[in-house]
């Protein structure tokens, strides 16, 4: 169907099969039917033109690497300028004298008009490309959209009529859903927007519904997983007693929920939720103890060695009160050293481990795991927790920080039970936050070289400049070389970014931490959840190129000592989003809070990164945009298995078979090439 070149370029955008084609998705639309005369056009239109070439194309070679090619043409009300820029082939195309139907965006200045780079067709031809509603893809280099839309029409002529309608009849006629034919042609080539519509509605409730259904299968099957029954043991009650601060009521009620999952016969599946600094990981302490006491082994898996080690030095002393053995397994132990441990964890001379994803190897056998921990559970993926659970049967406990609305993740988790720590510890005291605009720079470096000379430390952390790690460091590089030759001259600077070796970056952060550096420069690659107390400044460079949920992670970072912490925002934009943006940080501290008016605020988008949680890839859901249609597939998905619909008729076998092959990632289709 496609040559070679074309399908590796294809493979780049994960489309390798006919199937992944046809279900590449319009990322928009641009409307091209509308039609008007010269003298009608504003500055800013988007329409179609009928004009009559009055001049030659000229071309003009400014400099190397750029051709820019124009020409005028009319109609009885008025002319227009045409410009092409590095479009070699306009000259051969547009013949002085002849008609063509020309689109594209008007700029009108007075009496100039002019449009850059226009589509245009013969008069006389079959209008495809300057009439109707044109999908829109997202694309990659030597892709184009002429062509991959040539490519999807050809596409869905082979397989439109052919493809098996897997949603039964009453379930499309309850939740008024079009047939996948149909929905298919039409979310690619609609001729009007209601027919988009119809189209994406049903597509994206099937995605939807088998995202319900694969997560509740995944908890039916759990649910029939039985457990270790866990005894209670008075000793917790002294162990939480014993503590140098009191639990708030919220982690007593989280701790509660655990304690009940673990001393029941069925396996705990347990998802924890708290904001920055609600004291998360005591509990989870409080757990690992319980597992311990009952004579089982229990694991602390985080992402990053450095938290590897803060985790270590705060936990081994707690535990060690009560004879319990604890150890750290990291990459970058010696050799001897992991024997060591690994025999230690054989041999049940070790009873909590604390580690990276050096705990997945296969060489790691458990005497009797009991519990797992995971910590910062958006780095670690469904499967990543699957194969610690597969060494044993141990109960599952996932921590994360990641805020996210309670009605959401309900929905998003629904493999998981859920509790939230929704209560900041009394003693917090709330990071002062502040937008401001660029004029104050200066006075942002006086506030950091005071807190410095005070003992504290800071994090400057640079925007997001695009998808480019490469721009990225670049752009703290040149930063960092800034501040230490000039605004913060004589004070120690670390600079991070995402080029570097882990190592490295690990070897900065430890440097950080340890109070050598007194500021960090560093893209967005800071590590999650890394305790530095004596910070307490962080700064943001460009906030308004980050989203809610980011920014209030990166504010996490300080607040986490005694002193009184302060989050700088820099924002350069007016934007009325970004003003709103800014004006949220300010006014709330409550992660919660923040991600429903990020919801609020920005409706479609991907505020947390479904990739991260493990699940299928979304292909045109969105769950911000979706949201009424989440509920109503679930709503679905939970009729369906009470009724068990799917183990009956043949209609729901068809829907089960497919759910099979969703998250098997079973689908055997005709390769493009």
């Amino acid at each position: 169907m496609v040559g070679k070149v074309k399908a590796q370029k294809l493979a780049r955008l994960g489309i390798e099969t006919i199937g992944d084609l046809v279900t590449y998705f319009p990322r928009d639309y641009e409307d091209r039917s509308s039609e008007k005369k010269v003298a009608e056009l504003m500055d800013g239109d988007e329409c179609s033109v009928f004009l009559t070439v009055l001049s030659d194309v000229t071309a003009n070679r400014p400099r190397p690497k750029l051709s820019i090619y124009k020409t005028i043409a009319g109609d009885d009300s008025g002319i227009i300028n045409l410009v092409w820029f590095n479009q070699t082939y306009i000259k051969g195309r547009i013949i002085k004298g002849n008609r063509y139907i020309f689109y594209g965006k008007v700029k009108k200045r007075g009496s100039y008009i002019e449009i850059t780079n226009p589509i245009f067709e013969d008069e006389n031809a079959v209008r495809k490309k300057t009439t109707g509603i044109q999908p829109i893809y997202s694309l990659t280099e030597g892709i184009s959209q002429n062509w991959l839309r040539m490519v999807q029409r050809n596409a869905l002529d082979l397989v439109i009529g052919k493809i098996t309608e897997i949603m039964p009849d009453e379930l499309r006629s309850k939740y008024s859903l079009t047939e996948v034919n149909y929905s298919l042609e039409k979310i690619h080539f609609p001729s009007d927007f209601s027919e988009k519509d119809k189209a994406r509605k049903r597509l994206v409730f099937e995605e939807l519904l088998m995202l319900q259904l694969g997560l509740l299968h995944l908890k039916k099957s759990q649910a029939g997983v039985s457990g270790i029954k866990f005894e209670k043991k008075q000793e917790i009650a002294r162990f939480i007693n014993d503590l140098p601060f009191r639990l708030t009521n919220a982690q007593y009620k989280v701790y509660n929920e655990i304690e009940k999952d673990m001393t029941s016969e069925k396996q705990m599946n347990r998802l924890v939720q708290g904001d920055v600094g609600s004291g998360k990981t005591i509990v989870a302490v409080i757990a690992i103890l319980l597992a311990v006491l009952n004579g089982f082994q229990a694991v602390f898996m985080v992402p990053t060695e450095i938290l590897a080690e803060q985790h270590f030095r705060s936990i081994e002393p707690m535990l060690n009160k009560y004879g319990i053995k604890t150890a750290l397994l990291t990459g970058s132990a010696t050799k001897k050293e992991k024997e060591l441990i690994k025999d230690g964890i054989r041999n049940r001379e070790l009873d909590v481990i604390v580690g990276t994803h050096a705990l997945l190897e296969g060489d790691v056998v458990f005497h009797s795991l009991g519990l797992v921990v995971t910590d910062a559970q958006h780095r670690f993926g469904v499967k990543q927790r699957a194969e610690l659970s597969s060494k044993s049967n141990p109960d599952i406990l996932v921590m994360t920080a990641t805020p996210i609305p309670r009605t959401l993740a309900l929905i998003l988790y629904g493999d998981l039970d859920i509790s939230v720590i929704d209560e900041l510890p009394p003693n917090r005291k709330p990071v002062e936050t502040y937008a401001v605009g660029e004029n104050m720079r200066q006075r942002i470096y006086r506030f950091i070289r005071k807190k410095v000379q005070e003992g504290r430390q800071a994090y400057i952390i640079c925007p997001l400049v695009e998808e480019s790690e490469e721009i990225e460091a670049e752009a703290a590089m040149t930063l960092a070389r800034k501040l230490e030759k000039e605004d913060l001259n004589g004070l120690s600077i670390g600079l991070i970014h995402g080029k570097m070796k882990y190592n490295e970056k690990e070897s900065i952060m430890r440097e950080f931490s340890n109070g050598k550096i007194q500021v960090l420069v560093s893209t967005t690659v800071v590590e999650v959840g890394v305790n530095v107390p004596n910070a307490c400044v962080m700064v943001v460079e460009n906030a308004e190129r980050f989203g809610l949920a980011q920014l209030h992670q990166l504010r996490g970072r300080v607040g986490r000592g005694e002193h009184q912490s302060y989050c700088i925002l820099i924002c350069k934009s007016r934007n009325e989003i970004a003003g709103k943006r800014m004006e949220i940080m300010t006014k709330y501290t409550d992660g919660f809070k923040i991600s429903e008016k990020d919801m609020e605020l920005r409706g479609p988008g991907d505020i947390f990164g479904v990739r991260q949680h493990g699940l299928p890839e979304f292909k045109i859901a969105n769950l911000y945009e979706d949201m009424e249609l989440l509920k109503e597939a679930q709503k679905a998905a939970l009729d369906i298995a009470k009724h068990q619909k799917l183990e009956g008729r043949e209609d729901y076998k068809k829907l089960y078979r497919h759910l099979s092959e969703v998250f098997r990632g079973k689908m055997q289709e005709v390769a493009l090439n």
